[in-house]
């Protein structure tokens, strides 16, 4: 499966690009998102990559960030939902507004985007109404200072909620000061945690 291209952009039409990696072309289908965020024809391209197999095809879709893949892939897996239809709902909405007004269960707003009818904004909504919540939680933790996400990534991975990893992360980094390694930090937020 392919997961990422970067290349040469031959060609950007809103929908599609083609991108040249190793004298191949790849035909790349792209929400507006990601077809604003492309630089001019010729100019060098990074995409992540979602491979989409079927019977009689294999289809590429392209995305500017990682976010914007996580969030096509989790719409794919709402059932009625095709790859062409989640494009079109990235098109309608930025990724990281679309996860908050799934985990809002806002289907209202779903509705406003080309496409979405009541009955699958109302599937949406339910069937990742939680899975959005938990991407929305983890994204809204602040970084601590000096070790990017990375401190509140590890903390969270060991089982801490987002609002403990930010709390105790930032303890950790105030005790330890800005010089501390990313190892340090994690064990100080677990010193922390164990004496409460």
């Amino acid at each position: 499966m392919i997961g990422h291209l970067d290349g040469k952009l031959m060609r950007r039409r809103p929908g599609d690009v083609i991108l040249e990696v190793g004298g191949v072309g790849y035909r790349v289908t792209v929400p507006l998102s990601t077809y604003s965020a492309l630089p001019a024809d010729g100019g060098r391209c990074a995409l992540f990559i979602h491979t989409h197999v079927r019977e009689d095809a294999l289809a590429l879709y392209g995305f500017a960030t990682e976010r914007e893949r996580e969030v096509f892939e989790l719409l794919i897996t709402v059932s009625g939902i095709g790859p062409r239809l989640a494009t079109n709902i990235l098109s309608g909405v930025d990724a990281a507004e679309l996860v908050r007004v799934i985990a809002e269960r806002d289907s209202d707003r779903l509705q406003s985007v080309p496409g979405v009818g009541k009955k699958t904004a109302e599937r949406i909504a339910v069937e990742l109404g939680e899975r959005a919540r938990a991407m929305s939680e983890v994204a809204g933790v602040e970084p601590a200072a000096g070790l990017g996400g990375d401190l509140a990534s590890a903390l969270i991975n060991l089982g801490f909620s987002p609002a403990q990893a930010e709390r105790a992360g930032r303890e950790a980094q105030r005790v330890l000061g800005p010089g501390a390694s990313l190892a340090e930090a994690v064990r100080e937020a677990l010193r922390r945690v164990s004496r409460r």
